[in-house]
């Protein structure tokens, strides 16, 4: 898992909500109903742009220093940090019992998937 952190701009809307914009990532935008509301979108936005552009080979730019943002009245800018874990499949060789596979294929289960669902579980991810 790889950490990410870039400052955010929050900037306060007159009905209570926000907008969140990160200047070093044009075009990755959110909105929070409640303060805490906008930390969590703030945080999911830029996992999943991180996300996106190491799924396109995109270059991941550099996170400014907070003290070089410009705000306007009212703004305020947050550190945000994103783990971006790595999503691509490898093969692993497993092995289990004749009778379980044999149940597992005649009721359909994707043994993948079984497997992704009970570490995801047990790791509690």
């Amino acid at each position: 898992m790889k950490e990410y952190v870039y400052p955010a701009l929050f900037h306060p809307n007159e009905d209570g909500t926000f907008t969140i914009t990160y200047p070093d990532l044009p075009g990755c935008i959110s909105e929070g109903k409640s303060l805490g509301n906008a930390m969590y979108m703030a945080q999911s936005a830029l996992s999943q742009w991180i996300e996106y552009l190491i799924d396109k080979k995109q270059e991941i730019p550099s996170a400014s220093q907070i003290k070089d943002i410009p705000t306007e009245a009212n703004d305020f800018i947050n550190l945000i940090r994103a783990d971006v874990k790595d999503g691509r499949a490898v093969k692993r060789t497993v092995s289990i019992p004749k009778w379980m596979d044999d149940a597992a294929v005649k009721s359909g289960l994707s043994l993948s998937r079984v497997l992704q669902d009970a570490l995801r579980d047990r790791l509690q991810a």
